[in-house]
């Protein structure tokens, strides 16, 4: 006859069967729940303070970042380097003083040629009457007495063409009462020409340039202090007011 089993042996069987694992699935899950709750209210305590300053910095970042725009950026470039350089011209007044002296000096009158430039050629074909003597006296047979002689006394018949030495410029034209008609040449550079005894009117006047074996006048009887002598051209020549010998330049 079977015996109605009661619920607690019905239990007991249940647990030491299936039911033993479907116990411990509940105890895990029971411990399991009740850590949950555990960390849930540690967690719970501490948050308010943790939490605030990640929010704060989180709208400090967002806050700032908009406001670095390059909008502002580029007006402060351009004024600055256009201003620096228009000072350098202020130095170009100083040439402006040295043109400004120069001009006043005139041009000078033809020059006349220079002694190494020249061509010389006797004034006169004749042949010589009185030598040139500066160191030595020599007898004056007009004058009668012995004094200096700075020229050569070329003697040719009243008349003859006198002819310029050498290329120059007419410098003087004058009535001595010892030589006569006197006609001087500037040849430059110190040197001068003089032809004495000429016909009152000779064929150029002062100033006047003349080029080598240009006729400038005759001989004449003009120069009273050689008058005792042959008719005759008295020609000389001077470098730097000084008395020279015509042989020195003339050909031979």
């Amino acid at each position: 006859m079977n015996k109605k089993r009661s619920w607690l042996e019905r239990f007991s069987d249940f647990v030491t069967g299936k039911g033993f694992y479907l116990v411990v699935l509940v105890c895990v899950a029971a411990i399991a729940l009740s850590g949950f709750y555990l960390v849930q209210g540690i967690r719970g305590t501490m948050g308010n303070t943790d939490d605030q300053p990640v929010s704060v910095t989180a709208h400090i970042v967002e806050s700032a970042a908009p406001t670095i725009r390059p909008s502002a950026a580029p007006t402060a470039k351009p004024s600055a380097a256009p201003t620096a350089r228009p000072t350098a011209p202020t130095a170009t007044a100083a040439p402006t003083t040295v043109p400004t002296a120069k001009p006043t000096a005139p041009p000078a009158a033809t020059p006349a040629p220079t002694a190494a430039a020249l061509v010389f050629t006797w004034p006169v074909n004749g042949r010589v009457v009185a030598d040139f003597s500066v160191d030595a006296l020599a007898y004056d047979v007009t004058m009668g007495d012995w004094r200096t002689h700075p020229g050569l006394d070329l003697a040719v018949d009243v008349g003859t063409k006198v002819k310029a030495t050498a290329a120059g410029t007419v410098k003087s034209i004058e009535e001595d009462d010892l030589m006569g008609t006197v006609l001087t040449i500037d040849h430059g550079n110190g040197l001068v020409s003089e032809y004495a005894n000429l016909a009152a009117v000779p064929t150029v006047k002062e100033g006047d340039s003349v080029m080598t074996g240009d006729v400038i006048g005759s001989v004449g009887t003009t120069a009273a202090a050689e008058s005792g002598q042959a008719n005759h051209l008295h020609f000389a020549m001077y470098k730097d007011n000084k008395a020279v010998d015509p042989r020195d330049y003339l050909p031979q």
